[in-house]
């Protein structure tokens, strides 16, 4: 999914926050620092939480806020994560 054009931040909600919600629970299987948070597309204080820890891990400021490089980053290594565990399904 392409990044929506604009920020997701507390307060946004629906499919794309979702999205985000869906991709940090798989990479915290592999980064487990991120939290898992609750996927109902809400951004609330929780998702901001686990974003802020996952832009310190790969060196985003940390803001908290999914912008532009924050969402390809995410999805950079939710692909990466997503495809180490199905060529090793013991992971």
């Amino acid at each position: 999914m392409s990044f929506p054009g604009t920020t997701l931040q507390v307060g946004s909600s629906g499919q794309y926050v979702r999205t985000i919600q869906n991709q940090l629970n798989a990479i915290s299987n592999s980064y487990p620092a991120v939290p898992k948070v609750i996927e109902d597309g809400i951004y609330g204080t929780d998702t901001e939480n686990a974003v802020k820890i996952f832009q310190g891990i790969f060196g985003l400021p940390q803001s908290g806020v999914v912008d532009f490089k924050t969402w390809y980053e995410i999805s950079r290594v939710y692909v990466a994560t997503t495809r180490i565990a199905s060529l090793n399904p013991l992971i």
